[in-house]
């Protein structure tokens, strides 16, 4: 990707604040644990996509406070010298845990970990909380038209309608990993690698004196990816013949027509019908306007002959539900060399988090490789493989589930080390794989768009007592 500008600055103002506050009361090298996770998937889904994390290490790898930056806060008038001091010579040391991109995650999950000096991990809450849960948004609401288009490409057209230019690049990235074949975003072919696609507007066809001419001129030009947009005037009775006659005329290797309004489950099996009858059975019928994956099952359902589509608005702004909902926590701090466990309590149950520093696991299944549950862990604990595992809801203990014939995976990988990258980042191409690959790990249950199963994610024993325990002595 081409380097981006500094984005250190692009922070929450209490974030300063509270650095400088740590550093006077001299808590600048204290040691924090900051989980980033999520309460609610978006839409009642039944899982979400975790997207977003290289960008984040380009964030890591690139904070530091340009002269511009401490002058800016010197002027504010309110920071301590001795703690601008320290900016000027701030160097990101951190240790960072994450899931990689392309993962299935559930509410509860740590995606990300930070452990660090308390001014660092605290600092970067922001860019991390913007980051992943943007792409993940995209990614998890992109899944979810890809599995409605029942193997059909689904092509992002929503660069126009994105929220700025950064939501337009960042979400097409997200949007490949969650399954689109291709973006309508050029800059992100060139930075991302996501494929540019794309053929003409209505203006193409307007400029010319019919249909006809238009069509030939650009199927003369693009012969290779030969898709021809017929609905400026009328779909059947002039763009459709007027695409046929080219076709027959120039032979293009690959030809196509577009359809951007009008009834579209009429039209499109009109049109099929008519190529068939003139012998173009490989013409591909691309659908493209407000589509979503309600809309995209719909269409199917009623029989609409539809080869792709092209998904904008609802697509880049996850218009249905355009909140991802990833907090930042604290989880414990270090004292003496000792891991002191924290934890947040609130009146909403959801809203307690869970202490310490933390492993996630995944079980499956031996015979099927399905998903069982994923488990939660203090760090260092392992899963008895080879045995049976008991799993309970950490809400309801008395719903309980013996695990057998399993092994489990732990979800995170280390990213850095006392700051330093451990982790290479896959290509893009490889994390979309990736995540096909594990949507398919998932029971079909799961799946569903309207009350999907609800997965299992659970607390070991160790880590339930230890919150329990936390909870008790709050009460007390």
């Amino acid at each position: 990707m081409s380097k981006k500008i500094n984005l250190t600055m692009l922070t929450d103002f209490y974030e300063i604040t509270m650095a400088n506050g740590y550093f006077k009361s001299g808590f600048q090298n204290r040691i924090a644990y900051f989980d980033m996770f999520f309460r609610r998937i978006p839409d009642n889904g039944g899982y979400a996509i975790a997207a977003g994390l290289e960008n984040l290490i380009d964030y890591f790898k690139n904070l530091k406070f340009e002269d511009e930056d401490i002058a800016y806060l010197r002027s504010k008038g309110i920071f301590d010298e001795a703690f601008l001091e320290y900016l000027s010579d701030f160097k990101f040391c951190c240790d960072v845990w994450a899931v990689p991109e392309g993962t299935p995650i559930f509410p509860g999950e740590p995606i990300i970990t930070v452990r660090g000096p308390i001014i660092q991990a605290q600092f970067v809450e922001t860019m991390v909380l913007l980051t992943i849960n943007h792409q993940s948004l995209i990614a998890t609401k992109t899944s979810r038209i890809v599995r409605a288009a029942q193997g059909r490409g689904v092509m992002e057209f929503g660069t126009r309608r994105a929220h700025g230019a950064d939501a337009a690049i960042d979400g097409a990235r997200a949007a490949y990993i969650g399954g689109c074949v291709g973006t309508a975003c050029t800059v992100s072919d060139r930075d991302c690698g996501v494929p540019a696609l794309g053929t003409m507007a209505h203006s193409w066809v307007q400029m010319f004196d019919n249909e006809y001419e238009a069509f030939k001129v650009y199927a003369e030009m693009y012969p290779d990816n030969c898709v021809l947009l017929i609905d400026t005037y009328n779909v059947l009775k002039s763009g459709l013949p007027s695409a046929i006659k080219v076709f027959k005329e120039l032979k293009p290797a690959s030809m196509g027509v577009r359809i951007d309004s009008g009834d579209v489950t009429y039209l499109t099996k009109k049109t099929r019908e008519i190529l068939d009858q003139e012998g173009l059975y490989d013409c591909k019928i691309v659908i493209s306007n407000s589509m979503d994956e309600y809309l995209i099952r719909d269409l199917i359902i009623q029989g609409a002959c539809i080869d792709s589509f092209g998904v904008g608005e609802r697509l880049i702004t996850a218009k249905s539900e355009p909140v991802f909902g990833g907090v930042y926590k604290l989880a414990a701090i270090e004292k003496d060399g000792e891991i002191i466990p924290k934890i947040k309590i609130s009146e909403n149950i959801e809203k307690i988090t869970n202490p310490g520093f933390k492993s996630v696991y995944r079980l499956y299944d031996k015979d099927t490789d399905k998903a069982v549950a994923d488990v939660i862990t203090l760090d260092g604990e392992k899963i008895p493989e080879g045995s049976n595992y008991e799993i309970f809801d950490p809400d309801v203990v008395w719903k309980r589930k013996t695990v057998s014939n399993f092994y489990a995976k732990n979800l995170r990988k280390q990213i850095f080390k006392n700051g330093e990258q451990v982790y290479e980042s896959p290509k893009l191409e490889d994390i979309k794989n990736y995540c096909s690959e594990q949507i398919s790990t998932l029971w079909e249950e799961m799946l569903r768009f309207e009350n999907p199963h609800e997965y299992y994610v659970d607390l070991s024993r160790d880590l339930w007592e230890l919150k329990t325990r936390l909870l008790e002595q709050a009460n007390k």
